[in-house]
Protein backbone atom coordinates (compact mmCIF):
# COMPACT_ATOMS: atom_id res chain seq x y z
CA UNK A 1 0.00 0.00 0.00
CA UNK A 2 0.93 3.64 -0.79
CA UNK A 3 3.28 5.80 2.29
CA UNK A 4 1.83 8.99 3.22
CA UNK A 5 3.81 12.11 3.08
CA UNK A 6 5.01 13.18 6.15
CA UNK A 7 3.22 14.65 8.02
CA UNK A 8 1.93 15.49 11.57
CA UNK A 9 -1.54 14.43 12.78
CA UNK A 10 -3.27 16.82 15.67
CA UNK A 11 -5.98 15.26 17.28
CA UNK A 12 -8.54 17.87 19.15
CA UNK A 13 -10.72 16.07 21.98
CA UNK A 14 -7.65 13.70 22.60
CA UNK A 15 -8.92 13.01 26.51
CA UNK A 16 -11.76 11.76 25.11
CA UNK A 17 -13.21 8.09 24.52
CA UNK A 18 -12.55 7.85 20.68
CA UNK A 19 -9.16 8.71 20.48
CA UNK A 20 -8.49 6.56 23.33
CA UNK A 21 -10.61 3.23 21.72
CA UNK A 22 -10.32 3.86 18.31
CA UNK A 23 -7.79 6.80 17.02
CA UNK A 24 -4.90 5.86 18.50
CA UNK A 25 -5.09 2.41 18.68
CA UNK A 26 -5.63 2.72 14.61
CA UNK A 27 -2.47 4.53 14.42
CA UNK A 28 -0.25 2.02 16.50
CA UNK A 29 -1.43 -0.74 13.86
CA UNK A 30 -0.78 1.61 10.70
CA UNK A 31 3.17 2.10 12.36
CA UNK A 32 2.95 -1.79 12.73
CA UNK A 33 1.71 -2.82 9.20
CA UNK A 34 5.18 -0.07 8.05
CA UNK A 35 2.23 2.52 7.08
CA UNK A 36 2.75 5.66 8.51
CA UNK A 37 5.45 8.03 6.65
CA UNK A 38 9.36 7.65 8.13
CA UNK A 39 9.14 11.59 10.04
CA UNK A 40 5.42 11.02 11.40
CA UNK A 41 4.01 12.80 15.02
CA UNK A 42 0.77 12.53 16.53
CA UNK A 43 -0.32 15.92 19.32
CA UNK A 44 -3.00 15.31 21.46
CA UNK A 45 -4.60 19.05 22.07
CA UNK A 46 -8.17 19.31 24.42
CA UNK A 47 -8.72 20.86 27.62
CA UNK A 48 -7.71 19.28 29.92
CA UNK A 49 -4.50 19.14 31.65
CA UNK A 50 -2.00 16.66 31.02
CA UNK A 51 1.67 16.05 30.84
CA UNK A 52 3.28 14.00 27.98
CA UNK A 53 3.82 11.23 30.21
CA UNK A 54 0.23 11.12 31.36
CA UNK A 55 -1.04 11.13 28.43
CA UNK A 56 1.03 8.47 26.57
CA UNK A 57 0.44 6.11 29.85
CA UNK A 58 -3.22 6.71 29.13
CA UNK A 59 -2.58 5.85 25.04
CA UNK A 60 -0.51 3.16 25.89
CA UNK A 61 -3.22 1.41 27.73
CA UNK A 62 -5.86 1.82 24.65
CA UNK A 63 -3.27 0.61 22.69
CA UNK A 64 -3.10 -2.82 24.75
CA UNK A 65 -6.67 -3.17 25.01
CA UNK A 66 -7.92 -2.41 21.50
CA UNK A 67 -5.26 -2.14 18.80
CA UNK A 68 -5.15 -5.50 16.76
CA UNK A 69 -1.42 -5.72 17.77
CA UNK A 70 -2.21 -5.41 21.36
CA UNK A 71 -0.05 -8.43 22.15
CA UNK A 72 2.97 -6.48 21.26
CA UNK A 73 5.54 -6.50 23.72
CA UNK A 74 5.96 -3.12 25.95
CA UNK A 75 9.22 -1.71 24.30
CA UNK A 76 7.25 -1.93 20.81
CA UNK A 77 4.52 0.15 22.26
CA UNK A 78 7.29 2.44 24.07
CA UNK A 79 9.03 3.01 21.13
CA UNK A 80 5.90 3.78 19.22
CA UNK A 81 4.39 6.27 21.59
CA UNK A 82 7.90 8.67 21.63
CA UNK A 83 5.62 9.72 18.53
CA UNK A 84 3.08 11.18 20.71
CA UNK A 85 3.02 14.81 22.42
CA UNK A 86 0.20 16.14 23.84
CA UNK A 87 -1.05 20.15 24.01
CA UNK A 88 -3.68 21.45 26.54
CA UNK A 89 -5.88 23.81 24.13
CA UNK A 90 -8.87 26.04 25.23
CA UNK A 91 -11.19 26.91 22.75
CA UNK A 92 -12.38 29.84 24.44
CA UNK A 93 -8.99 30.97 24.17
CA UNK A 94 -6.99 32.45 21.03
CA UNK A 95 -3.98 32.96 22.50
CA UNK A 96 -4.01 28.80 22.72
CA UNK A 97 -4.00 28.31 19.42
CA UNK A 98 -0.95 30.27 18.61
CA UNK A 99 0.74 28.14 21.40
CA UNK A 100 -0.41 25.45 19.24
CA UNK A 101 1.03 26.79 16.18
CA UNK A 102 4.51 27.42 18.21
CA UNK A 103 4.41 23.76 19.27
CA UNK A 104 3.63 22.68 15.68
CA UNK A 105 6.25 24.40 14.15
CA UNK A 106 8.60 23.27 17.01
CA UNK A 107 7.87 19.21 15.53
CA UNK A 108 8.22 20.22 11.89
CA UNK A 109 11.27 21.80 12.42
CA UNK A 110 13.03 19.16 14.51
CA UNK A 111 11.05 15.86 12.15
CA UNK A 112 11.12 17.31 8.75
CA UNK A 113 7.32 16.99 8.05
CA UNK A 114 7.72 19.14 5.48
CA UNK A 115 4.37 21.76 7.22
CA UNK A 116 1.95 18.69 6.67
CA UNK A 117 -0.73 18.34 8.86
CA UNK A 118 -4.01 16.24 9.79
CA UNK A 119 -6.82 17.77 12.04
CA UNK A 120 -8.94 15.92 12.96
CA UNK A 121 -11.91 16.70 15.05
CA UNK A 122 -12.63 13.70 17.85
CA UNK A 123 -15.26 16.61 19.89
CA UNK A 124 -18.44 17.41 20.79
CA UNK A 125 -19.82 19.08 17.44
CA UNK A 126 -21.20 22.33 18.89
CA UNK A 127 -17.34 22.54 17.95
CA UNK A 128 -17.05 21.98 14.97
CA UNK A 129 -17.67 25.22 13.27
CA UNK A 130 -15.17 27.18 16.48
CA UNK A 131 -12.19 24.96 15.94
CA UNK A 132 -11.63 25.29 11.82
CA UNK A 133 -12.32 29.24 12.51
CA UNK A 134 -9.22 29.48 15.10
CA UNK A 135 -7.28 27.25 13.23
CA UNK A 136 -7.68 29.81 10.43
CA UNK A 137 -7.49 33.20 12.07
CA UNK A 138 -3.75 31.38 13.32
CA UNK A 139 -2.84 30.92 9.85
CA UNK A 140 -2.57 27.12 10.61
CA UNK A 141 -4.85 25.82 7.55
CA UNK A 142 -3.14 27.19 4.65
CA UNK A 143 -1.62 25.01 1.86
CA UNK A 144 1.73 26.68 1.32
CA UNK A 145 5.07 26.07 -0.30
CA UNK A 146 3.88 22.60 -1.10
CA UNK A 147 2.58 21.37 2.34
CA UNK A 148 -0.82 20.64 2.94
CA UNK A 149 -3.57 21.03 5.71
CA UNK A 150 -6.37 18.41 5.80
CA UNK A 151 -9.34 18.72 8.22
CA UNK A 152 -11.10 15.14 9.50
CA UNK A 153 -14.80 16.52 11.06
CA UNK A 154 -16.71 13.41 12.66
CA UNK A 155 -20.54 12.98 12.39
CA UNK A 156 -23.06 14.02 12.86
CA UNK A 157 -22.78 16.82 10.07
CA UNK A 158 -25.42 19.04 11.31
CA UNK A 159 -28.66 18.36 13.50
CA UNK A 160 -30.91 19.13 10.03
CA UNK A 161 -30.82 20.61 6.88
CA UNK A 162 -30.53 24.03 7.78
CA UNK A 163 -27.69 23.40 10.65
CA UNK A 164 -25.76 21.09 7.67
CA UNK A 165 -25.79 24.02 5.30
CA UNK A 166 -24.57 26.22 8.25
CA UNK A 167 -21.94 23.68 9.19
CA UNK A 168 -20.71 23.64 5.57
CA UNK A 169 -20.78 27.32 5.69
CA UNK A 170 -18.38 27.96 8.57
CA UNK A 171 -15.88 24.98 7.31
CA UNK A 172 -15.53 26.41 3.45
CA UNK A 173 -14.67 29.63 4.93
CA UNK A 174 -11.10 28.68 5.97
CA UNK A 175 -10.96 25.23 4.28
CA UNK A 176 -11.37 24.27 0.93
CA UNK A 177 -13.70 21.29 -0.10
CA UNK A 178 -10.65 19.04 -0.93
CA UNK A 179 -9.40 20.16 2.80
CA UNK A 180 -12.30 18.50 4.53
CA UNK A 181 -12.70 14.94 5.49
CA UNK A 182 -16.08 13.96 6.74
CA UNK A 183 -15.75 10.71 8.21
CA UNK A 184 -18.04 7.90 8.42
CA UNK A 185 -16.46 5.26 10.17
CA UNK A 186 -19.48 2.38 8.56
CA UNK A 187 -18.03 3.35 5.14
CA UNK A 188 -14.57 1.55 6.50
CA UNK A 189 -15.72 -1.66 6.94
CA UNK A 190 -14.22 -3.94 4.54
CA UNK A 191 -17.77 -5.24 3.55
CA UNK A 192 -19.13 -1.62 2.81
CA UNK A 193 -15.92 -1.14 0.20
CA UNK A 194 -16.86 -4.84 -0.93
CA UNK A 195 -20.19 -3.96 -2.29
CA UNK A 196 -18.44 -1.87 -4.96
CA UNK A 197 -16.19 -4.62 -5.76
CA UNK A 198 -19.05 -7.22 -5.49
CA UNK A 199 -21.34 -5.25 -8.32
CA UNK A 200 -18.38 -4.14 -10.42
CA UNK A 201 -16.40 -7.22 -10.57
CA UNK A 202 -18.82 -9.62 -11.24
CA UNK A 203 -20.76 -10.21 -14.97
CA UNK A 204 -23.19 -12.09 -12.92
CA UNK A 205 -24.68 -9.37 -10.69
CA UNK A 206 -24.14 -6.31 -12.63
CA UNK A 207 -26.84 -6.96 -15.49
CA UNK A 208 -29.51 -7.99 -12.61
CA UNK A 209 -29.04 -5.09 -10.72
CA UNK A 210 -31.74 -3.29 -11.66
CA UNK A 211 -35.61 -2.82 -11.83
CA UNK A 212 -36.10 -5.31 -14.34
CA UNK A 213 -34.62 -8.10 -11.66
CA UNK A 214 -34.89 -6.94 -8.17
CA UNK A 215 -38.12 -7.32 -6.41
CA UNK A 216 -36.42 -5.02 -3.44
CA UNK A 217 -33.90 -3.96 -1.44
CA UNK A 218 -33.20 -4.19 2.58
CA UNK A 219 -30.95 -2.60 4.40
CA UNK A 220 -30.92 -3.53 8.53
CA UNK A 221 -28.44 -2.16 10.75
CA UNK A 222 -29.63 -3.09 14.28
CA UNK A 223 -27.97 -3.08 17.97
CA UNK A 224 -28.97 -5.42 20.99
CA UNK A 225 -27.95 -2.60 23.37
CA UNK A 226 -30.38 0.26 24.46
CA UNK A 227 -29.24 3.64 24.56
CA UNK A 228 -26.57 2.99 27.42
CA UNK A 229 -25.64 6.12 29.61
CA UNK A 230 -26.24 8.17 26.35
CA UNK A 231 -29.72 9.30 27.40
CA UNK A 232 -29.32 13.07 27.12
CA UNK A 233 -27.45 12.60 23.32
CA UNK A 234 -29.64 10.62 22.25
CA UNK A 235 -33.01 11.74 23.07
CA UNK A 236 -32.02 14.82 21.12
CA UNK A 237 -30.89 13.07 18.33
CA UNK A 238 -32.57 9.86 17.69
CA UNK A 239 -32.61 6.99 15.28
CA UNK A 240 -33.21 9.12 12.27
CA UNK A 241 -30.61 12.00 12.95
CA UNK A 242 -28.14 8.98 14.35
CA UNK A 243 -28.32 6.23 11.91
CA UNK A 244 -30.62 6.70 8.90
CA UNK A 245 -29.54 10.25 7.41
CA UNK A 246 -25.96 8.76 7.60
CA UNK A 247 -24.86 5.24 7.18
CA UNK A 248 -27.39 3.97 6.56
CA UNK A 249 -28.37 6.65 3.54
CA UNK A 250 -24.91 5.90 2.42
CA UNK A 251 -24.98 2.11 2.38
CA UNK A 252 -28.42 3.00 0.02
CA UNK A 253 -26.01 5.33 -1.93
CA UNK A 254 -23.37 2.48 -2.50
CA UNK A 255 -26.28 -0.21 -2.90
CA UNK A 256 -27.71 1.69 -6.18
CA UNK A 257 -25.24 3.79 -7.97
CA UNK A 258 -24.82 3.98 -11.32
CA UNK A 259 -21.34 2.65 -12.28
CA UNK A 260 -18.70 5.43 -12.21
CA UNK A 261 -16.87 6.46 -15.11
CA UNK A 262 -13.36 5.31 -12.67
CA UNK A 263 -12.25 4.35 -9.52
CA UNK A 264 -11.62 8.12 -8.71
CA UNK A 265 -12.27 9.11 -5.61
CA UNK A 266 -14.90 12.27 -7.17
CA UNK A 267 -16.60 9.90 -9.52
CA UNK A 268 -17.80 7.21 -6.89
CA UNK A 269 -18.90 10.33 -5.09
CA UNK A 270 -20.54 12.03 -8.45
CA UNK A 271 -22.50 9.00 -8.66
CA UNK A 272 -23.94 8.57 -4.86
CA UNK A 273 -24.92 11.99 -4.77
CA UNK A 274 -26.97 11.41 -7.60
CA UNK A 275 -28.75 8.42 -5.93
CA UNK A 276 -29.73 11.40 -2.88
CA UNK A 277 -30.99 13.80 -5.67
CA UNK A 278 -33.08 10.67 -7.24
CA UNK A 279 -35.27 9.85 -4.03
CA UNK A 280 -38.92 10.28 -4.01
CA UNK A 281 -39.06 13.24 -1.10
CA UNK A 282 -41.54 12.58 1.37
CA UNK A 283 -44.81 14.66 1.08
CA UNK A 284 -48.05 15.17 4.22
CA UNK A 285 -49.42 11.36 3.68
CA UNK A 286 -46.23 10.19 2.43
CA UNK A 287 -44.63 10.20 5.89
CA UNK A 288 -46.92 8.44 7.91
CA UNK A 289 -47.46 6.02 4.84
CA UNK A 290 -43.88 5.42 4.33
CA UNK A 291 -41.76 5.61 7.57
CA UNK A 292 -42.21 4.05 11.06
CA UNK A 293 -40.61 5.34 14.41
CA UNK A 294 -41.08 3.29 17.70
CA UNK A 295 -39.45 3.09 21.28
CA UNK A 296 -38.43 0.04 23.35
CA UNK A 297 -40.50 -0.56 26.12
CA UNK A 298 -39.18 -2.23 29.76
CA UNK A 299 -39.49 -6.21 29.18
CA UNK A 300 -37.72 -9.30 31.25
CA UNK A 301 -35.02 -11.17 28.83
CA UNK A 302 -33.45 -14.42 30.45
CA UNK A 303 -34.90 -13.39 33.64
CA UNK A 304 -33.62 -9.81 33.74
CA UNK A 305 -35.88 -6.83 33.69
CA UNK A 306 -35.03 -4.77 31.01
CA UNK A 307 -35.61 -0.91 31.22
CA UNK A 308 -38.07 0.75 28.57
CA UNK A 309 -36.68 3.83 26.49
CA UNK A 310 -38.38 6.40 28.61
CA UNK A 311 -37.29 4.52 31.93
CA UNK A 312 -33.88 5.17 30.69
CA UNK A 313 -31.54 7.99 32.33
CA UNK A 314 -31.49 11.73 30.51
CA UNK A 315 -34.54 10.72 28.38
CA UNK A 316 -37.88 12.82 29.07
CA UNK A 317 -40.73 10.98 30.87
CA UNK A 318 -42.86 11.63 27.70
CA UNK A 319 -40.40 11.28 24.79
CA UNK A 320 -41.18 10.92 21.38
CA UNK A 321 -37.89 10.60 20.57
CA UNK A 322 -37.59 7.33 18.14
CA UNK A 323 -35.23 4.32 19.04
CA UNK A 324 -36.46 2.24 16.38
CA UNK A 325 -36.86 3.88 12.62
CA UNK A 326 -38.03 1.31 9.43
CA UNK A 327 -38.98 3.51 6.06
CA UNK A 328 -39.99 2.51 2.05
CA UNK A 329 -38.11 4.80 0.20
CA UNK A 330 -38.24 5.30 -4.12
CA UNK A 331 -35.25 6.07 -6.35
CA UNK A 332 -37.01 7.67 -9.13
CA UNK A 333 -34.27 7.16 -11.82
CA UNK A 334 -34.12 4.79 -14.93
CA UNK A 335 -32.32 2.15 -12.97
CA UNK A 336 -34.23 1.38 -9.80
CA UNK A 337 -38.00 3.10 -10.84
CA UNK A 338 -40.82 1.21 -8.93
CA UNK A 339 -38.48 -0.63 -6.89
CA UNK A 340 -39.08 -0.19 -2.70
CA UNK A 341 -35.83 -0.47 -0.57
CA UNK A 342 -36.95 -0.78 2.48
CA UNK A 343 -34.70 0.25 5.63
CA UNK A 344 -34.93 -0.26 9.35
CA UNK A 345 -32.70 0.33 12.71
CA UNK A 346 -33.44 0.30 16.33
CA UNK A 347 -32.27 -0.52 19.71
CA UNK A 348 -33.13 -3.37 21.60
CA UNK A 349 -33.59 -5.57 19.46
CA UNK A 350 -32.83 -9.22 19.44
CA UNK A 351 -29.05 -8.99 18.24
CA UNK A 352 -26.87 -6.81 16.50
CA UNK A 353 -26.68 -7.06 12.75
CA UNK A 354 -25.53 -4.98 9.70
CA UNK A 355 -26.38 -6.19 6.06
CA UNK A 356 -28.08 -5.48 2.86
CA UNK A 357 -30.25 -7.89 1.00
CA UNK A 358 -30.88 -8.10 -2.50
CA UNK A 359 -34.39 -9.88 -3.07
CA UNK A 360 -34.45 -10.87 -6.80
CA UNK A 361 -37.62 -11.56 -8.43
CA UNK A 362 -39.03 -14.98 -8.52
CA UNK A 363 -38.41 -16.64 -12.08
CA UNK A 364 -41.48 -15.81 -14.24
CA UNK A 365 -43.38 -19.59 -14.73
CA UNK A 366 -42.38 -21.38 -11.72
CA UNK A 367 -42.45 -24.77 -12.30
CA UNK A 368 -42.06 -26.19 -8.32
CA UNK A 369 -44.74 -23.37 -6.65
CA UNK A 370 -46.25 -26.50 -4.99
CA UNK A 371 -43.40 -26.20 -2.90
CA UNK A 372 -43.27 -23.96 0.35
CA UNK A 373 -40.49 -24.42 1.51
CA UNK A 374 -39.05 -22.37 -1.65
CA UNK A 375 -41.91 -20.07 -1.92
CA UNK A 376 -39.56 -17.23 -1.39
CA UNK A 377 -37.14 -15.07 -3.79
CA UNK A 378 -33.33 -15.76 -4.50
CA UNK A 379 -31.31 -13.19 -1.74
CA UNK A 380 -27.90 -11.89 -2.23
CA UNK A 381 -26.69 -11.05 1.21
CA UNK A 382 -24.17 -8.58 1.88
CA UNK A 383 -23.05 -9.30 5.68
CA UNK A 384 -21.04 -6.00 7.19
CA UNK A 385 -20.96 -7.19 11.11
CA UNK A 386 -20.51 -9.54 12.65
CA UNK A 387 -18.82 -12.35 10.68
CA UNK A 388 -18.17 -10.34 7.67
CA UNK A 389 -19.27 -12.45 4.00
CA UNK A 390 -21.64 -12.68 1.91
CA UNK A 391 -24.48 -15.09 0.49
CA UNK A 392 -26.39 -16.32 -1.90
CA UNK A 393 -29.97 -18.12 -1.09
CA UNK A 394 -30.70 -20.64 -4.19
CA UNK A 395 -32.90 -23.59 -4.59
CA UNK A 396 -31.40 -26.94 -4.98
CA UNK A 397 -32.86 -30.72 -5.61
CA UNK A 398 -33.13 -32.92 -2.47
CA UNK A 399 -31.33 -35.95 -3.56
CA UNK A 400 -33.90 -38.86 -4.25
CA UNK A 401 -37.02 -39.23 -6.27
CA UNK A 402 -39.08 -36.39 -7.45
CA UNK A 403 -38.43 -32.59 -7.35
CA UNK A 404 -38.29 -31.40 -3.96
CA UNK A 405 -36.99 -28.08 -3.59
CA UNK A 406 -34.52 -27.11 -0.78
CA UNK A 407 -33.35 -23.18 -0.22
CA UNK A 408 -29.44 -23.35 0.23
CA UNK A 409 -26.61 -20.91 0.63
CA UNK A 410 -23.54 -20.55 -1.02
CA UNK A 411 -21.86 -18.92 1.85
CA UNK A 412 -18.26 -17.00 2.08
CA UNK A 413 -16.84 -15.85 5.37
CA UNK A 414 -13.91 -13.14 5.75
CA UNK A 415 -12.87 -14.73 8.52
CA UNK A 416 -12.53 -18.28 6.53
CA UNK A 417 -9.32 -16.24 4.71
CA UNK A 418 -6.56 -16.90 7.53
CA UNK A 419 -3.95 -15.36 6.16
CA UNK A 420 -5.61 -12.09 5.43
CA UNK A 421 -5.12 -8.92 7.97
CA UNK A 422 -8.91 -7.06 8.43
CA UNK A 423 -7.77 -3.61 9.09
CA UNK A 424 -10.62 -1.50 11.41
CA UNK A 425 -12.88 1.12 9.93
CA UNK A 426 -10.81 3.56 11.37
CA UNK A 427 -7.32 2.09 10.50
CA UNK A 428 -8.56 2.58 6.80
CA UNK A 429 -10.09 5.72 6.78
CA UNK A 430 -7.07 7.57 8.58
CA UNK A 431 -4.71 5.99 6.27
CA UNK A 432 -7.12 7.07 3.71
CA UNK A 433 -6.63 10.87 4.70
CA UNK A 434 -2.74 10.64 5.15
CA UNK A 435 -2.55 9.73 0.73
CA UNK A 436 -5.28 11.77 0.22
CA UNK A 437 -7.93 9.71 -1.08
CA UNK A 438 -11.27 10.99 -0.07
CA UNK A 439 -13.27 8.33 -1.45
CA UNK A 440 -15.03 7.12 1.75
CA UNK A 441 -15.34 10.45 2.87
CA UNK A 442 -18.76 12.54 2.54
CA UNK A 443 -18.81 15.34 0.34
CA UNK A 444 -20.59 18.61 1.22
CA UNK A 445 -23.38 18.42 -1.46
CA UNK A 446 -24.02 14.63 -0.25
CA UNK A 447 -24.55 15.78 2.91
CA UNK A 448 -26.63 18.45 2.16
CA UNK A 449 -28.69 16.25 -0.30
CA UNK A 450 -29.23 13.47 2.44
CA UNK A 451 -30.56 16.15 4.98
CA UNK A 452 -32.96 17.89 2.32
CA UNK A 453 -34.73 14.00 2.13
CA UNK A 454 -34.59 13.63 5.38
CA UNK A 455 -35.71 16.70 7.17
CA UNK A 456 -39.33 16.98 6.12
CA UNK A 457 -39.75 13.43 8.18
CA UNK A 458 -38.26 15.17 11.47
CA UNK A 459 -39.90 18.36 11.12
CA UNK A 460 -43.28 16.10 10.69
CA UNK A 461 -42.23 14.29 13.77
CA UNK A 462 -42.11 17.04 15.82
CA UNK A 463 -44.82 18.81 14.71
CA UNK A 464 -47.33 16.48 14.29
CA UNK A 465 -48.50 14.56 17.44
CA UNK A 466 -51.27 12.67 15.34
CA UNK A 467 -47.60 10.10 14.16
CA UNK A 468 -47.92 8.01 16.59
CA UNK A 469 -44.86 6.39 18.57
CA UNK A 470 -45.44 2.62 18.15
CA UNK A 471 -44.13 0.48 21.17
CA UNK A 472 -42.18 -2.44 21.00
CA UNK A 473 -41.09 -5.02 23.66
CA UNK A 474 -37.07 -4.95 24.36
CA UNK A 475 -35.44 -7.96 22.32
CA UNK A 476 -37.68 -7.79 19.54
CA UNK A 477 -37.66 -7.01 15.98
CA UNK A 478 -39.41 -3.78 16.78
CA UNK A 479 -42.86 -2.37 16.08
CA UNK A 480 -45.73 -5.26 14.14
CA UNK A 481 -46.95 -2.53 12.01
CA UNK A 482 -43.15 -2.17 10.29
CA UNK A 483 -44.33 -5.96 8.92
CA UNK A 484 -47.18 -3.94 6.53
CA UNK A 485 -44.32 -2.16 4.59
CA UNK A 486 -43.21 -4.94 3.03
CA UNK A 487 -44.91 -5.26 -0.57
CA UNK A 488 -45.42 -8.89 -2.27
CA UNK A 489 -47.60 -11.88 -1.41
CA UNK A 490 -46.12 -13.25 2.04
CA UNK A 491 -42.99 -11.01 1.74
CA UNK A 492 -41.97 -10.12 5.01
CA UNK A 493 -38.16 -8.60 6.86
CA UNK A 494 -35.41 -10.68 7.11
CA UNK A 495 -35.08 -12.01 10.89
CA UNK A 496 -31.66 -12.59 11.07
CA UNK A 497 -30.36 -13.88 14.26
CA UNK A 498 -27.44 -15.29 15.90
CA UNK A 499 -26.55 -19.15 16.06
CA UNK A 500 -23.89 -21.13 15.22
CA UNK A 501 -26.38 -23.07 12.74
CA UNK A 502 -28.00 -22.15 9.29
CA UNK A 503 -26.00 -19.01 7.42
CA UNK A 504 -23.00 -19.35 9.95
CA UNK A 505 -24.18 -17.30 12.65
CA UNK A 506 -27.70 -16.25 11.24
CA UNK A 507 -31.10 -18.46 11.24
CA UNK A 508 -34.42 -17.20 10.13
CA UNK A 509 -36.68 -17.07 12.07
Amino acid sequence: MKKPDNHILVIFGASGDLTFRKLIPAVYDLHKQELLPEKFAVVGASRTDLSDEKFREKMKDGIKKFANYKEDNEQVVNDFLKKISYISVDTEKKEDFQKLKNHLLKLDNDLGTDGNVIYYLSTPPSLYGVIPCLLGEAGLNNNENGSWKKLIVEKPFGYDLESALELNKKLSKYFKEDQIYRIDHYLGKETVQNILVTRFSNGVFEPLWNRNYVHHVEITSVENIGIENRGGYYDSSGALRDMVQNHLLQLTGLISMEPPSSFDSNAIRNEIVKVFQSFRPFNGRDIQKYSIRGQYTSTTIKGEKVPGYREEKGVEKESRTESYVAMKLFIDNWRWGGVPFYIRTGKRMPTKVTEVVIHFKRTPHFLFSNQNQVNSCNQLILRIQPDEGVLLKVGMKVPGQGFNIQNVNLDFHYSDLSNAYLPTAYERLLHDCMIGDSTLYQRADAVEAAWKFVDPILKAWKNDHNIPVYGYPAGTWGPEKADEMIEGKNMTWRYPCKNLEGDGIYCEL
